[in-house]
């Protein structure tokens, strides 16, 4: 298959600390998407990055490998997550001395995702011949219906329909969007499933570009755990985690 896994778990997390350690029905947030990752059984290597000993320690009891530290300037605030990434991929290659032409990234925040968003996602990536994946899911909220910013002190519309040259064929000049049914369809990228080329991973660092699938996924599955209110609906949400992993 020549497809690894890579699941990064920063320790110093700002949102919510020791996030990857908060407990689901007593087990680790990351021991799900390492279970998630083992149960799908299409990956050669699961490879866990982080900066935390303890982290390592757990990924390592729930059957992940991990041998190396992530570094300080991959690991703190405003680290790219693509740059953490990648050096988890030249840091397996090295040390299993192999390349892997595919690296799929999943991320912890994510534990809702099914083994069959895994394996559609990859099913998906290879018959586009996408440079990249990634997950999303149809947003609540549209830039060209209710969602607002201030601009010079004027509230308006973040998006305008009239001026996005995307739209400029399907709509006329005077269209005014008075449901969000008839606004154009915008995603929200839900942080479960990033996949790469180890070309793209390794030469290009750059997320969305012409050659970037989307892979959607039910919002009822793409809850990202960024603060205690989403870890706490998540905890409401997982009463079965056996249905996780089917």
């Amino acid at each position: 298959m020549n497809i690894i896994c890579t699941i990064c778990a920063r320790g110093g997390s700002k949102g919510l600390t020791n996030k990857a350690l908060r407990k689901i029905n007593k087990k680790p947030l990351i021991s799900y998407t390492i279970k998630q990752a083992i149960k799908s059984n299409v990956f050669d290597e699961i490879v866990v990055s982080t900066d935390s000993k303890k982290i390592q320690k757990v990924a390592k009891y729930y059957g992940a490998k991990s041998w190396f530290l992530r570094p300080k300037k991959f690991s703190h605030d405003r680290s790219s997550k693509l740059l953490a990434i990648r050096h988890a991929l030249t840091e397996s290659e090295n040390y299993f001395n192999k390349k892997f032409k595919i690296c799929v990234d999943l991320d912890i925040t994510a534990p809702l995702r099914k083994i069959q968003d895994i394996k559609k996602a990859i099913k998906e990536f290879k018959k586009k011949k996408s440079n990249n994946l990634v997950s999303v899911c149809y947003a609540r909220r549209n830039p060209y219906f209710n969602m607002v910013e201030k601009h010079k002190n004027v509230v308006q519309l973040v998006k305008n329909i009239k001026n996005s040259n995307k739209f400029s064929r399907s709509f006329t000049s005077d269209f005014n969007i008075t449901r969000r049914q008839d606004a154009p369809t915008v995603y929200e990228m839900n942080a479960s499933i990033y996949i790469f080329t180890r070309e793209t991973l390794i030469k290009k660092i750059k997320l969305l570009n012409k050659k970037t699938s989307l892979f959607v996924m039910p919002r009822q599955r793409s809850i990202d755990i960024d603060d205690i209110y989403d870890l706490n609906l998540v905890k409401i949400l997982i009463k079965d985690d056996k249905k996780l992993f089917k």
